[in-house]
């Protein structure tokens, strides 16, 4: 069975002007998520669903799915602020969604197959899809707790307009994740010779291997992820904490943490040769498009993908 793709863009608006997700970078106005599904359809895969709000589904389908037609199987699924499990409610001034884990959970009626989730606004690479492409498609059929994330190299992450934040990870000598800690700024110091360093918990520089593996939130998933991912929501809202803070939020890396901890599932950490690049910064847009143009020079995409 091939493996789907879920994008997460459940965090556009229908404003579509000023949003980075929809900004035309490529040669024909090509954006960053179309370059993530060509490499997709590359790589395998056979399905593409997108995870949005349910307000500007209409004008999501003229606008975005059309151009797909023909191309691949494409499905939509819908995130709410009031998506909860029976029994619970939305705190009084709630506005905040409740993360990418809960944006996951909205395709559960939709997908019964290994799916790769990844952002709509990040520059992944052929290669990293070639990599959980590959990882998902080799699965037995029925696998179940068998997950992998595409851990890119740190080097090939950074931007050069100031810090970025990425889940550095550590595995095992399996090569099987067993941690990721949340690093909010990660960047090249130029009086520690120009190393890769994160800013610790005291706002002191700490070196950074330059291969260390980061998260980019591109994960590989078996359905059953869904079944964990409900049970543990239920235990996440009802935690006083998490409904007295109109901020919490029911993240994958939370998710993944549990799973992996206490044994229940394994992931597998992936290498990967391609270099991230997105628009983390307003000064990072040109040189998104330069890089985009270069690739298509190169011949690695045509100038027109759909």
């Amino acid at each position: 069975m091939k493996p789907t793709l879920f994008l997460l863009a459940a965090g556009m608006g229908s404003r579509y002007g000023g949003l980075k997700q929809l900004d035309g970078l490529g040669p024909n106005g090509e954006t960053i998520m179309d370059y993530s599904i060509y490499d997709a359809i590359q790589a395998g895969f056979g399905k593409i669903v997108w995870v949005i709000r349910k307000d500007f589904e209409e004008q999501f389908r003229t606008q975005i799915l059309s151009k797909y037609e023909g191309q691949v199987p494409c499905e939509l699924c819908f995130q709410a602020l009031d998506a909860l499990p029976e029994g619970f409610s939305v705190p009084e001034g709630r506005v905040k969604p409740w993360g990418t884990n809960h944006a996951v959970l909205m395709g559960k009626d939709v997908i019964r197959e290994p799916f790769c989730v990844i952002n709509c606004d990040d520059f992944y690479g052929r290669d990293a899809f070639m990599q959980i492409g590959k990882f998902l498609s080799n699965l037995p059929e029925g696998s179940k707790n068998i997950y992998a994330m595409v851990g890119f190299r740190c080097c090939n992450t950074l931007s050069e307009n100031g810090s970025v934040a990425r889940g550095v990870c550590a595995y095992n000598e399996k090569r099987h994740l067993t941690d990721v800690v949340e690093r909010t700024e990660i960047m090249r110091i130029a009086d520690q010779g120009n190393a890769i360093c994160f800013k610790d918990e005291q706002g002191l520089w700490q070196p950074l291997e330059e291969n260390v593996p980061v998260s980019m939130n591109m994960w590989g998933f078996t359905p059953d992820y869904f079944e964990h991912s409900e049970a543990y929501f239920r235990e996440f809202l009802s935690n006083p904490k998490n409904m007295e803070n109109l901020k919490a939020e029911f993240f994958i890396p939370l998710m993944v943490n549990k799973l992996i901890t206490e044994g229940t599932a394994t992931c597998e950490v992936l290498d990967t040769t391609s270099k991230w690049f997105g628009v983390t910064y307003a000064a990072d847009r040109q040189a998104t498009v330069d890089r985009i143009q270069k690739l298509v020079d190169e011949g690695v995409y045509p100038n027109k993908l759909f």
